[in-house]
C-alpha cells in the first residue's frame, strides 16, 4: 500500500471512532491514558481535542509533549505517535466550537479554562481484520486445524 493510501486508511479509522485514547507521560515518568474526543483530523494524521487547562493531561504535555493517541472501532485499530502542543488561541477555539463540546463546557467557548490540545502526529500503525468477527473466528479454527499462523486481516506503519 503506498503511503498515501495507508494514510488515507489511517485517518479514515480516526474519522470513524471518534473517540481515542490520549496517552502521555506523568511526572514520574509513567504512562497514563484518558479518552478523548477527536474533534480534526487533518490529511496528514495531526489531530485536534478541546479539553481543560486544568487536566492532568495539559500538564502533563507542558512537561513533555510526547504522546500516543489510540482509536479503534469494530475490527480496525490505529495508534499514533507525536507530539502535542497546549493551544489557547480563542479564535482557533471559536471556530472548532460545536454543540459536542458544550456538554463539557456549557458556558461556551469563552470559558477560561477552554483550551486545545493539537497532536502533530509523527507516525502510526494501523491494522484491520476484514470480514468482522465470523472471519477472525474462522482464521482462528483455520490456523489450529492447519497448524498455522493466524492471518486476521493487514497492517501497516507509516510516517506522517
Amino acid at each position: 500500500m503506498s503511503d498515501t493510501a495507508t494514510i488515507n486508511k489511517v485517518t479514515e479509522i480516526i474519522n470513524g471512532s471518534y473517540i481515542g485514547m490520549l496517552t502521555t507521560i506523568n511526572e514520574e515518568g509513567a504512562l497514563v491514558s484518558r479518552p478523548l474526543a477527536v474533534q480534526e483530523v487533518k490529511d496528514d494524521g495531526d489531530m485536534w481535542f478541546f479539553t481543560s487547562s486544568e487536566t492532568s493531561q495539559v500538564a502533563h504535555v507542558r512537561a513533555d509533549p510526547r504522546v500516543n493517541v489510540s482509536f479503534g472501532k469494530n475490527t480496525e485499530w490505529v495508534s499514533v505517535a507525536g507530539t502535542a502542543e497546549v493551544v489557547t488561541d480563542r479564535q482557533k477555539i471559536h471556530g472548532m466550537w460545536n454543540q459536542v463540546v458544550e456538554a463539557w463546557f456549557p458556558d461556551g467557548p469563552d470559558t477560561p479554562e477552554v483550551v486545545l490540545l493539537r497532536v502533530d502526529s509523527d507516525s502510526a500503525e494501523y491494522w484491520t481484520s476484514p470480514g468482522g468477527r465470523a472471519a477472525t473466528v474462522f482464521q482462528w479454527i483455520k490456523s489450529k486445524v492447519t497448524h498455522s499462523r493466524m492471518s486476521v486481516g493487514e497492517s501497516g506503519t507509516v510516517d506522517l
